[in-house]
């Protein structure tokens, strides 16, 4: 398995894992930094301007991975599966879905609610094929209840199941919506990966998911823990 943003095309042989975004929920720069500069001005954020993205540390978009999997490289069964869709989710596709040339998401896994992981829910449109009726097989995303609950009351339109009666057809993404177990003992398949849950503190009383993966070689996932139980 691969690591990248080295330049890993998505029609490699390998399975590999692209890093979309490693920053935090505000993002880097900050924004205040460049509006109102300190003096001297902060190093990090004047560079993130400077630089371009795929030679920039310091230009950070919300914490996003994308795995390119191929589950069986003789038959070409390649799965693209993302974790998170931030703020930043248009922003990624546009910088890094094209330079890899990744033609599609296939699902989608969510650590937890917070806007810095849902709040590209909408631009998921953008990765699924056109139909002017929304006649198109939905994305599965694999999320906690709590994160589904959330979801609901701020994404309504896209949980409804049925559209009302004489209601105008809006194009709106298409997703399937799969509940898992935070814990560590129940994994799930996401496009014919297993994945298991790894439940950390993200506050002292907030429960964020973490994931283990892969087959040959095992990843642990951990994009916004402060703290991982003992007993985990």
């Amino acid at each position: 398995m691969a690591t990248s943003n080295g330049f890993v095309d998505g029609t490699s042989p390998e399975s590999a894992l692209i890093f979309l975004g490693s920053g935090c929920s505000s993002m880097v720069p900050n924004v205040m930094c460049l509006l109102q500069p300190s003096d001297p001005p902060c190093p990090v954020c004047v560079q993130s301007l400077s630089i371009p993205p795929e030679r920039n540390p310091n230009y950070r978009c919300n914490t996003s991975l994308l795995i390119d999997y191929c589950g069986d490289a003789n038959a070409g069964d390649r799965k693209y599966i993302l974790i998170d869709v931030g703020k930043t989710f248009r922003e990624t596709v546009l910088r890094w879905f094209v330079a890899h040339r990744i033609p599609r998401v296939d699902s989608i896994i969510l650590t937890h609610e917070h806007a810095d992981a849902v709040l590209g829910l909408d631009d998921v449109r953008a990765v699924q094929a056109f139909s002017p009726t929304n006649d198109i097989d939905p994305t599965p995303i694999y999320l906690s209840q709590h994160s589904m609950d959330s979801i609901a009351e701020k994404f309504p339109y896209l949980v409804q199941k049925k559209r009302k009666e004489g209601a105008e057809i809006r194009r709106v993404a298409q997703i399937d919506w799969n509940i898992i177990a935070d814990d560590c003992n129940k994994p799930f398949l996401a496009s014919g990966l297993k994945f298991t849950p790894l439940p950390v503190m993200h506050g002292e009383d907030y429960i964020c998911l973490g994931f283990l993966f892969g087959e040959r070689n095992r990843v642990a996932y951990i994009s916004d823990g402060l703290r991982v139980p003992i007993n985990l």
